[in-house]
């Protein structure tokens, strides 16, 4: 095994922090001239939206859909969980001439309860410990807002809860965080270092990392106050122009941001010129100056290994690796030693599945095991039963089951008059984090929902509330799915039992909701009318691109969204009578329907 590099020591050149303290097809001159130049090789091992998930994600949520060479149909296979990521990694790195692991945001956030309990520091130290080096953020890096991630890079204990043992101090990233388009909105300084720089056999490398620019869409209002974030390429461009003018012209970028391949296979290559995938990459990769000679990507919790043109037409990497450790992506190259650039036509990407067949890796496995006896008397408290799956992010429909359950314990929660007075809910799905899965996790019995469990599906432990909206507001909500911001990338809510519509996605924008379709309680919308409508402080903020939420008067601050939660599953199920999924039958679909998330 290669001893992994420090990053924070001689070998690495980290630019100035601020704030707070898949394979291009060479021409035959292009491969003529690469033999004109001694070049050394580099492998990247690339990683995304990981989302604390040290232990093997359940249900749909971790799996990874292959070709089954026997019958070549597509099935899932389970995959991922920190003790067998750390030993594919330590597999691939052996055969390298040097190894680089990177990562492209969501390393931490919305992640289940043995590293959430925790505030993440169980992820930051298996990070350590299976050799990351360097990430982007991401946008749930900013959950906790940006003091608590500066936190996470520089260590010390958390400033409410303290440190969790008696003597141990927890000693923040050995990797570094990249944030090179977030900065403070006073001062116009970077929150975390833009780039970092090290040396690869003699040839300097830098990695530039940057997060969605629409990330205050996506996170609560506190997380990102005071910050700004600015535009992904007109950032990516300016720092690559600065590492250039220091020397360093082998560049890669790291960036939270995505697209939607037309495969769900893990390895789709998005064939000819990068056409079989779409979403904000595409344009973000056309324009990156074409100095950046690969492009790793995360945030859609998608797969792919594909080429897409740079502004000169040039083919050039761009990878995701899915999400929760169930992939890695490896990226080989070559590195010119005379002009010190990535010798695009040898860049070579291809995602690996993260199989639950190999050893685990000893010293994360005690990691785990630390933390989950820690965290075992509350994660293993019974809340619920449930007669068979109900799938939430492993659902591929736009109306998910858990979803459903979801908004029906919203509604349930909220509808007393002292709690609200609710007359509908709303789900965001990107709030849907895992699935309730019926086989059980560890001793507490098949079909027994923990604590643990509940948690995963709903991390944040958002505060709910209750506005008052109009009928026409209402109807501008179910439009807001498919317009404006979400127009592109549909955002499609779960919304409890008493509401029916339907969506023609034939159509486009606002006109896919089909106006006289809609019916609450059986009866229409009456646009003058006003109606109690429940969501969490995330959507009710108008977040996700919902304007229309936060337009909403009246505001009640209920219990938060897990409380509400984990209370519906107490108390409409036992072992006797179980919860059953929903039917699925509260929104229509009319044409072609995809998970967007």
């Amino acid at each position: 095994m290669l001893t992994v590099r420090s990053r924070r020591t001689a070998l690495a050149v980290v630019a100035a922090a601020g704030l707070f303290g898949t394979v291009a097809v060479p021409t035959a001159a292009q491969a003529a001239d690469a033999k004109r130049h001694k070049t050394v090789n580099l492998q990247l091992l690339a990683i995304n939206d990981f989302h604390g998930n040290l232990e093997p994600p359940a249900g749909n949520s971790g799996t990874i859909k292959e070709i089954d060479p026997a019958t070549g149909k597509e099935v899932s296979t389970p995959a991922g969980g920190i003790e067998y990521l750390a030993t594919e990694l330590r597999k691939a790195r052996v055969p390298a001439d040097d190894s680089i692991t990177v990562a492209a945001g969501d390393i931490i956030g919305a992640s289940p309860l043995t590293s959430a309990l925790f505030h993440d520091e169980p992820t930051i130290e298996a990070m350590d410990k299976l050799g990351l080096d360097v990430t982007s953020v991401g946008n749930h890096e900013f959950d906790e807002g940006a003091r608590e991630l500066l936190r996470m890079q520089e260590g010390g204990c958390h400033p409410t809860d303290g440190c969790y043992e008696p003597g141990r101090t927890f000693k923040g990233a050995n990797f570094n965080y990249l944030s090179a388009n977030v900065t403070d909105e006073k001062t116009g300084k970077p929150l975390l270092a833009p780039y970092w720089v090290t040396k690869s056999q003699g040839v300097k490398v830098g990695f530039i990392g940057v997060t969605l620019e629409g990330t205050p869409n996506i996170v609560t209002a506190e997380g990102v106050k005071g910050l700004k974030f600015a535009n992904e390429v007109s950032t990516i461009n300016k720092y690559a122009a600065e590492l250039k003018a220091k020397g360093v012209n082998s560049i890669v970028a790291l960036i939270h941001e995505g697209g939607y391949p037309a495969s769900s296979v893990y390895n789709y290559d998005c064939g000819a010129a990068g056409q079989g995938v779409s979403g904000p990459i595409v344009d973000i990769a056309k324009k990156i100056d074409p100095a950046v000679g690969a492009i790793v990507t995360g945030h859609t919790h998608n797969a792919y290994a594909c080429s897409i043109p740079d502004p000169n037409g040039v083919p050039r990497s761009v990878t995701s690796a899915a999400s929760f450790g169930r992939l890695f992506t490896e990226i080989n190259m070559k590195l010119d030693r005379t002009t010190g650039e990535i010798v695009r036509p040898s860049v070579k990407a291809e995602n690996h599945v993260v199989r639950r067949t190999v050893e685990k890796a000893p010293d994360l496995t005690a990691l785990v095991d630390h933390y989950a006896k820690l965290a075992a008397p509350i994660s293993g408290r019974p809340v619920g039963y449930i007669a068979s799956d109900i799938n939430g992010r492993g659902s591929s429909d736009l109306e998910k089951p858990l979803g459903d359950v979801i908004a029906d314990a919203q509604l349930a929660g909220l509808a007393p008059a002292d709690k609200g007075g609710a007359q509908v809910a709303f789900m965001n799905p990107g709030g849907v984090r895992s699935d309730l899965v019926h086989k059980a996790s560890g001793g507490e019995g098949d079909g027994v929902v923990t604590y643990g469990e509940a948690f995963t599906v709903q991390p944040f432990t958002n505060m709910m509330q209750v506005k008052t909206l109009t009928g026409a507001q209402l109807i501008q909500l179910l439009q807001q799915q498919v317009s404006g911001s979400n127009a592109a990338a549909p955002k499609i809510l779960q919304v409890s039992s008493n509401l029916h519509y339907t969506l023609d996605m034939r159509k486009a924008g606002a006109d896919r909701v089909v106006l006289d379709s809609v019916r609450l309680n059986g009866a229409p919308v009456d646009p003058a009318a006003t109606y109690r409508v429940a969501a969490n402080e995330f959507l009710a903020g108008g977040g996700d691109g919902f304007p229309a939420f936060a337009a909403g008067t009246d505001k009640l601050v209920g219990a938060s969204d897990l409380d509400v939660f984990t209370a519906y599953l107490s108390t409409h199920s036992s072992a006797a009578a179980p919860l059953q999924a929903p039917a699925q039958d509260r929104i229509k679909i009319i044409g072609p329907g995809a998970d967007i998330d």
